[in-house]
């Protein structure tokens, strides 16, 4: 058996010098600077890091403003070009039919000639409204079953924020509708010049809409097709494809901005209004202007809507003024005074003869199409804005969006719920269908739904 001894540890002799407190000292000295030198040296190479960094995040931006800029011109000249092919055919042919403009960057430009409401249009206007007449009268006065109860309203309250839709930089969603036919994909519109559809059953963006040059004002989302149709303030109306994220017409119906929007009940037609006092009917299919016409004072269009029937609608004016139009005659047959200041909202019911209007009197009328005359009028807090007014698809209950978002009950033209989540102005508010939830969007980017929860 043998032993095996342990090494001892190996110390490591002290200096000659260090056999005094003042040499000690010395040594202590020479290395706390050595220390700070190294610490100086360290941090002189992270300040010259954080220039380095600071100079690569500057050229970064740099070139992102270029490409933005590059990639806006682009888009300009397209435009551009897709104005000016037509014009030049119509040049070398006076005499030939307006037709639509060639494709040009993939948009189809609208021309400026109006070919007029034919009679085949006539026909196809009347035999839609006495569809709609008849279904209407087989409905009577019943509610859809799946309709949500007034109890059920009171208890609505917010189910969810969506703040990341449109640009921060661009603070505001102006505009909103959402689908008939699948009501979870919600369609709005920014001062950010772009177009959202948002899906708010998978919380997703489906598709960003980019080609507008100014805000975008109004939205519709066709009912039946998944086509949105967004109003600008650059004058124009644009028509997507909404899966393919693309321009498929463009109308310029209009010299100024473009602030009313309505799509006829056969899918086919458009309505529109702007700050230039006309009103403009065009076939969204062939992307035709078949008429436009002034609104008679010369007042700037602030708004525009269908009845339900299609036959008549109404417009708003700066002055004031409600102008309810028979469009087959493109004739102006009632007037609706009393309001304070521009006319902000106009809303038909599906009842087919109530019409609320709102203006900046802060209160909300509601009239009878029949008698042609002011029934109610809801006065609301000092102040109030009113944006955006609406009524579900059954004609049951009417939402207000402003100041805060409410919703009345109709007949009665009680209130059954205040919800004033947003920290900004509302600008836009929908029923969902049966009235299952309420959406709405506001200056303060957010898109807000409430519901029973």
């Amino acid at each position: 058996m043998s032993l095996t001894c342990a090494t001892p540890p190996v110390t490591k002799p002290k200096p000659p010098s260090a056999t005094s407190i003042p040499a000690i000292l010395k040594i202590l000295q020479d290395e706390w600077d050595a220390v700070m030198l190294h610490s100086f040296t360290l941090k002189q190479q992270l300040q010259t890091a954080r220039q380095e960094l600071s100079h690569a995040l500057y050229q970064h931006d740099a070139a992102c403003r270029v490409i933005a800029r590059l990639t806006k011109e682009v888009t300009a000249a397209r435009e551009a070009l897709a104005t000016l092919k037509p014009q030049a055919g119509i040049a070398q042919n006076a005499t030939a039919q307006p037709a639509l403009a060639a494709e040009a960057g993939g948009i189809a430009a609208q021309p400026t000639e109006q070919a007029g409401i034919t009679e085949d249009v006539i026909q196809k206007l009347q035999e839609k409204a006495t569809v709609l007449t008849q279904e209407r009268k087989r409905r009577g006065r019943s509610v859809p079953e799946e309709l949500v109860s007034q109890e059920n309203i009171r208890s609505f309250q917010t189910l969810a924020s969506h703040p990341g839709l449109h640009s921060a930089s661009v603070p505001g969603i102006l505009a909103l509708d959402i689908h008939a036919s699948d009501t979870s994909k919600i369609l709005t519109g920014g001062a950010d010049k772009n177009a959202t559809v948002f899906n708010k059953d998978t919380e997703q963006i489906v598709a960003v809409l980019k080609g507008h040059s100014k805000k975008i004002t109004k939205v519709v989302y066709h009912p039946e097709e998944d086509v949105a149709i967004t109003a600008s303030s650059d004058s124009t109306i644009r028509i997507w494809n909404v899966q393919t994220c693309q321009t498929s017409l463009l109308l310029k119906a209009h010299e100024a901005p473009v602030n009313g929007l309505s799509l006829h009940p056969t899918g086919d037609y458009l309505l529109s209004s702007s700050l230039d006092s006309y009103w403009a009917f065009s076939d969204i299919r062939t992307g035709r202007l078949l008429t436009k016409v002034s609104g008679q004072s010369q007042q700037p269009l602030t708004t525009a809507q269908f009845h339900p029937d299609g036959l008549i609608f109404g417009t708003g004016t700066a002055d004031s003024q409600v102008k309810i139009w028979d469009l087959k005659e493109q004739s102006n047959v009632a007037n609706f005074p009393g309001h304070t200041g521009p006319i902000t909202a106009i809303s038909f019911s599906e009842n087919g003869y109530y019409l609320a209007t709102s203006a900046e009197d802060s209160c909300v009328k509601l009239w009878d199409l029949r008698k042609l005359k002011n029934f109610k009028t809801l006065q609301l807090d000092e102040g109030y804005e009113v944006k955006d007014i609406c009524f579900d698809q059954s004609g049951t209950y009417l939402a207000i969006a402003g100041t805060d978002v409410r919703v009345y009950l109709c007949k009665m033209w009680s209130e059954l719920k205040i919800l004033n989540d947003h920290t900004a102005l509302a600008t836009g508010v929908r029923f969902g269908k049966h009235a299952q939830y309420v959406a709405s969007t506001s200056m303060d980017r957010t898109l807000k739904l409430y519901g029973q929860a």
